[in-house]
């Protein structure tokens, strides 16, 4: 086949392709919003394939979370402990259902989230925020509890000002005795309060599943938690070595529950009780198995965008893009006539190609992305208007038609390589250093870069040869 032929063909081929890839697209937006949220719910196959809305077109919550160094264990080095910590919080993310979400590193210590579609921040920083650090403890028996409750009824002292005392290091040493060494007071649920050891018999780290069960007590839900054979080993000797006495369940700092030990438990499941509601038992659940934050994190930056604000972003956005689009395919014909024309198809077709690629590399629009399109489709027409203009002035030396459309893409072929080529780099760069939205413009420059080369330069070329070949043409009349 000859050049006008391979093109033509690469071009109808990638025509079908990329309407291939748009049409799950299509059908997923014309649904209803209910109906989009029940198979996002259901984890429908369809949402693999469609090109997803960033945070700015859906809605949804932004966080910017910081690790808290001073309780990093001191093995761990900060780099190590980000990258475990993004880990951890996008297993949490992706169990909890949540589509597309960004997770990503900004800067030494620092975490950026965006969670489209989720509208309750309190909740999303819940997910995210818990420390989720599971431990077993065995309580005091000894009576200690008992003993600094007499001694605090004496002095007429809550449990509450004798802990924030005791963190201030200012509590009255008589009481100080009280606790036994190697033990500690934790609070539990209903502002109860219970003496265990300081240190864990046994961590959530040897767990291996975690989920919800209905039947507690007094109907409320339940976590039944499962461990390895490592965590199943030790589980087995604590129980045998403490049959009688409590055990307490502690999650980050605070007891859940602390049922006795009334034999051994030697198959390694266990179950931790309490008022929790059916949200708050999975997301129990949901940290549990994703794992432990190698420290906490705080929220030091937050945004939420509503849906009905992503929906007037959309439509503002589609707005501003077509009434662009139709200025400059009315400029382009008016000027450039029928050479115009041709110009118009290659931009329409490019934005076909691009938002193609999307589709088919499952990616995100946001509005910067919007905008990347945007900018793309105009180096297109600006390339289009350097190849227009060379073949005027060779068409004002005398030239035929034919010669001077050929040394026209000839003679700008240069000038749109170059310009191409340094925005290409600028994409890169973009992509490489950026984060969240301004990579979201460079992919969509990236990718609109390359493809614009492709549809100004040789598939208006393709057009001009098969026009030229079916008809006698004197002039280009622009």
């Amino acid at each position: 086949m000859n050049r006008t032929q391979v093109v033509l063909w690469t071009t109808l081929a990638l025509v079908g392709i990329s309407i291939f890839f748009l049409v799950p697209t299509f059908n997923w937006y014309r649904m209803p919003a209910s109906e989009r949220a029940e198979r996002e719910q259901d984890k429908d196959p369809m949402l693999a394939k469609i090109l997803n809305l960033g945070l700015d077109l859906r809605g949804g919550t932004h966080l910017v979370l910081e690790l808290d160094r001073s309780k990093l264990d001191p093995k761990l080095n900060i780099n190590d402990a980000l990258d475990r910590a993004i880990e951890i919080i996008r297993n949490r993310v992706d169990q909890f259902g949540v589509a597309e979400p960004l997770i990503a590193r900004q800067g030494d210590r620092w975490i950026v989230v965006q969670l489209p579609g989720i509208k309750d921040p309190e909740r999303a920083k819940e997910l995210i925020g818990k420390t989720a650090l599971l431990e077993f403890r065995m309580v005091d028996d000894s009576g200690a509890l008992a003993a600094i409750n007499n001694a605090l009824a004496d002095k007429k002292m809550s449990m509450t000002q004798f802990l924030d005392q005791l963190q201030k290091g200012d509590a009255p040493k008589d009481l100080l005795k009280l606790i036994p060494a190697g033990y500690e007071i934790l609070p539990s649920k209903e502002s109860r309060y219970l003496v265990v050891k300081s240190s864990a018999e046994l961590t959530g780290s040897t767990l291996v599943d975690a989920k919800v069960e209905l039947g507690g007590q007094y109907g409320y839900p339940t976590v039944s938690i499962e461990f390895n054979p490592e965590g199943t080993r030790l589980f087995a000797q604590v129980t045998e070595a403490n049959v009688g006495k409590n055990l307490a369940i502690v999650l980050d700092g605070s007891v859940q529950s602390a049922p006795v030990i009334r034999s051994a438990i030697p198959d390694g499941h266990a179950v931790i009780e309490g008022t929790f509601s059916t949200d708050d038992a999975k997301l129990l659940s949901t940290v549990l198995r994703a794992g432990a934050l190698p420290a906490p994190v705080r929220v030091i930056e937050e945004r939420t965008v509503g849906p009905s604000l992503g929906e007037d972003s959309i439509k503002a956005g589609v707005r501003a893009s077509l009434i662009g689009i139709a200025l400059v395919i009315l400029f382009m014909m008016i000027y450039y006539h029928t050479s115009g024309l041709i110009a118009d198809l290659a931009m329409i077709i490019n934005m076909l190609f691009i938002f193609g690629v999307m589709a088919s590399l499952h990616a995100t629009l946001t509005l910067p992305g919007i905008a990347g399109t945007i900018l793309s489709l105009a180096m297109a027409v600006d390339a289009n208007v350097l190849i227009l203009e060379r073949v005027r002035e060779e068409l004002q030396l005398g030239k035929t038609v034919r010669l001077a459309i050929d040394l026209g893409y000839k003679h700008a072929w240069p000038a749109i390589i170059d310009g191409h080529v340094t925005n290409l780099i600028s994409a890169g760069l973009l992509f490489q250093f950026g984060t969240g939205p301004v990579k979201g413009f460079a992919v969509t420059l990236f990718w609109g870069i390359l493809i614009s080369i492709f549809t100004a330069v040789f598939f208006t070329h393709m057009v001009y040869d098969t026009w030229l070949a079916r008809s006698q043409v004197e002039s280009l009349n622009y």
